[in-house]
């Protein structure tokens, strides 16, 4: 339900605040600085929250994504029902993003990790891909990107 409909992202594009490359690697210095890797739904709804409180919309996506999970109670990655190649909070497709994420230095599985990709793909994309739940988040908020 995430992410699997678009294309892999280019190795090297320019945003408004720099490579995307600086990007990720900012985000990813942020959410060092200010997350943990929270092990139940209402710590990761809270550092989901606090990681996108400048992109409330993110929140909104990640509820209704993995209902605020990273982690299972088993000690495994949250994976998608319909496409197993979703994985974590944000529910990004390996399949399709892994490449590009290896060569930001990002592990999808890594809860910090799998959330700074996705703030890297809002950066490039918007909410597009993850327009398969936007009937549950654009309830909830009325706009998007």
């Amino acid at each position: 339900m995430a992410v699997s409909s678009i294309a892999p992202l280019p190795a090297v594009n320019e945003t408004a605040y720099g490579t995307v490359e600086t990007v990720a690697v900012e985000a990813k210095k942020d959410l060092e600085t200010s997350a943990t890797s929270p092990s139940n739904a209402s710590d990761v709804e809270q550092a989901v929250r606090t990681y996108f409180s400048d992109i409330p919309v993110m929140a909104e996506v990640a509820r209704c994504e993995s209902t605020f999970r990273h982690i299972l109670a088993d000690g495994t990655v949250l994976r998608g029902t319909v496409d197993s190649r979703d994985v974590g909070v944000m529910q990004i497709n390996t399949g399709y993003h892994q490449a590009t994420a290896a060569k930001l230095g990002l592990d999808l599985l890594d809860f910090e990790d799998n959330m700074a990709y996705a703030r890297y793909l809002y950066e490039k994309q918007g909410t597009a891909p993850w327009r398969a739940s936007a009937p549950c988040w654009s309830k909830t908020l009325a706009y998007a990107r």
